[in-house]
């Protein structure tokens, strides 16, 4: 079973490395290998879900490169295993994506998998980075252009920032004595190390969760291939800060101010990203602010000690929102639009992907009986009990849920509209390839039904004590969320019949479709830019003109002096030292011309001058007592 779990990581990332390595002759057989290697890595999935395995190998003293899988780690694998294998398979049918592609989509998935088992943050930091690298890589894949580089660097740009959180919490787990950097020994770190390593892993989750103040990022990311947006925001990358923070639940409650920080900062972003995906006429980018608002409930649930609810809710997000982004990716590209006014009569064109979509919708709005309506109402009875007011956030956010849902629906029912609008952002194809509607359906499945899965989620956490929603919050949230859509969708009847969709909504939803701050992300991708990016590029000129100013100019001036310093010295002092030189050259020759004449070879000549030499002596010796 340790086989089956090293695995489980191994296998889709040294596929990926084997198909970047050998390039475009292996364009032909990508596809084929990518759907191959994510089935084999669900089937591992579902042996390693079962055994629970674990699995270390030392790394550095006192530190393992662990993994394990356990409750939270077996959902996980096994939801990222699933929605995998249904992206690839819609990649293949819908995106001419070779090699390239695919070995970075395999590598992104291995790196999410070792997030989800890591036991440690050594091993979590690796793969962390791991990932961000390759989202990078995924969402700016059509580098060709311009707007898909900015908008990957953007994105990890920010996530990276955000990343720093992750190097300060292993430097304070090791300052708090955690040497092992164990997950679950976190919590004993010492004093102010804990409430640094807590803060530093909080700063790490939002950031990769796309929660405010960071979740402009996402509304860039959707410049990537619609089946990235469906992988990375569903149940990997974003879903990936939601888990971290699950994963560290003890530690948010135990330090006592954490825990309600994360709680609040979810309800927030839920309210506020659900009114900017509800003013929203672009549908990628209304499923992008509604999965900033869906995770929140999430990043709520950690925050009470909501573990299963929490998890419940990624699932549940996991499946209808992966599906959400394959129907927004299959209408583009045979539409060539993701516009919501053009995309109106998408859902009769093609009737199985309208009914798929519409399933997908209405569990997003929080519709009984569908997954997320468990999901919300886990976590919301968990809020009640810890705070009112993070209840009344809740049941808020609730609402505007099923508003934007309602409204992406109205978007696609009726008939096409006389100027259809087609076309615009892209050639469209005209149509969907059944292989590309394949995955849909057990998608689908699973956003109608997984809400049924509760209690196993709960059994695989081991969860006890946790609040579970009475039946009077059930049937407020079902009864909200129902009158929320019938509310959109009763005066859309005559959008449904051909009229505009927009103003046929309510009125309020009209407003909102006109709020430029809501439409532009709470301008928090200008406030970013002017507030951090500006001052930090205004820091980084300064103080490259001093360098060039100050530091590189002393150095050009040292070398100019000693450049001066040698022309002094080759005109004032080379000619009379190479003269003096020379003048002692020609003494030495002379002397020595001089010592040779004694030396004839003559023995009577030698007596006499050792006689001579001797009598000298004797003079010096009496001139000088």
């Amino acid at each position: 079973m340790e086989l089956a779990l090293v695995g489980l990581v191994a296998v889709p990332v040294l596929a990926g490395v084997v198909l970047l390595a050998v390039g475009r002759p292996a364009a032909r057989v990508a596809a084929p290998v990518a759907i191959g290697v994510a089935s084999v890595v669900l089937v591992l999935a579902a042996l390693v879900a079962v055994g629970r395995p674990t699995v270390s190998s030392a790394l550095i003293a006192g530190i393992d490169l662990g993994l394990a899988v356990d409750g939270l780690s077996a959902v996980m694998v096994l939801v990222v295993s699933a929605v995998t294998l249904a992206v690839v398979v819609f990649a293949a049918a819908e995106m001419d994506a070779g090699h390239r592609f695919f070995g970075l989509l395999l590598v992104f998935v291995g790196a999410m998998l070792l997030t989800v088992t890591a036991t440690n943050l050594l091993t979590l930091l690796a793969a962390w980075e791991v990932m961000g690298a390759m989202s990078y890589a995924l969402v700016a894949h059509r580098w060709q252009a311009q707007r898909p580089m900015e908008s990957g660097a953007l994105a990890f740009l920010v996530t990276r920032s955000a990343d720093i959180g992750l190097y300060v919490a292993a430097g304070a787990a090791l300052g708090g004595g955690v040497g092992t950097l164990a997950l679950a020994d976190l919590p004993q770190a010492s004093g102010g190390w804990r409430d640094l390593l807590t803060a530093g892993l909080v700063v790490a989750a939002l950031g990769k969760s796309a929660q405010l103040p960071f979740s402009f990022w996402l509304a860039r990311a959707m410049d990537g291939p619609s089946p990235v947006s469906a992988l990375l925001h569903s149940a990997t990358m974003v879903a990936a800060g939601g888990y971290l923070l699950l994963r560290i639940e003890p530690l948010l409650a135990g330090s006592g101010w954490a825990g309600p920080l994360v709680a609040w900062v979810g309800a927030v972003t839920v309210v506020l990203l659900g009114l900017v995906a509800l003013a929203q006429t672009d549908l990628k980018q209304l499923l992008a602010a509604s999965t900033c608002s869906q995770i929140g409930f999430i990043v709520l649930a950690a925050g009470v000690g909501a573990t299963a609810g929490g998890t419940l809710q990624l699932v549940a997000h996991a499946a209808t929102k992966s599906l959400l982004f394959l129907v927004a990716g299959a209408w583009l590209t045979a539409l060539g639009t993701k516009q919501l006014a053009p995309l109106r009569g998408a859902a009769r064109r093609w009737p199985l992907v309208g009914a798929v979509f519409a399933v997908g919708v209405l569990s997003l709005a929080g519709l009984p009986p569908l997954s997320i309506f468990f999901g919300k109402d886990a976590v919301l009875a968990a809020a009640a009990a810890t705070s009112p007011a993070l209840y009344v956030a809740g049941l808020v956010g609730l609402l505007v849920s099923a508003a934007y849902a309602a409204a992406a629906l109205v978007a696609v029912l009726g008939r096409a509209p006389a100027d259809t609008g087609y076309d615009r952002e892209q050639p469209g194809t005209q149509e969907i390839p059944l292989v590309a509607r394949l995955p849909l359906v057990p998608l689908a499945l699973g956003a109608a039904v997984l809400g049924a899965a509760a209690e196993p989620v709960r059994a695989a956490l081991g969860s006890v004590g946790e609040p579970e929603p009475t039946l009077v919050e059930a049937l407020v949230s079902g009864v909200l969320a129902a009158a929320v859509v019938l509310a959109v969708l009763v005066p859309a009847r005559a959008g449904l019949l051909g009229a505009a969709v927009l103003p046929a909504l309510p009125p309020i939803v009209g407003i909102l479709t006109r709020v430029t701050l809501l439409r532009g992300w709470l301008g928090l991708e200008r406030v970013a830019l002017a507030g951090v990016a500006e001052p930090t590029m205004a820091l980084a000129r300064a103080l490259s003109r001093f360098d060039e100013r100050v530091v590189d100019g002393a150095v050009r001036a040292a070398a100019g002096g000693t450049r001066a310093a040698a022309r002094l010295a080759d005109l004032r002092l080379e000619g009379p030292l190479s003269r003096g030189l020379d003048g002692l050259g020609a003494a030495g020759r002379a002397l020595g011309r001089l010592a040779r004449r004694p030396q004839t070879g003559q023995l009577h000549q030698y007596y006499a001058q050792a006689a001579g030499a001797l009598a000298v002596l004797a003079l010096f010796l009496i001139l000088v007592r």
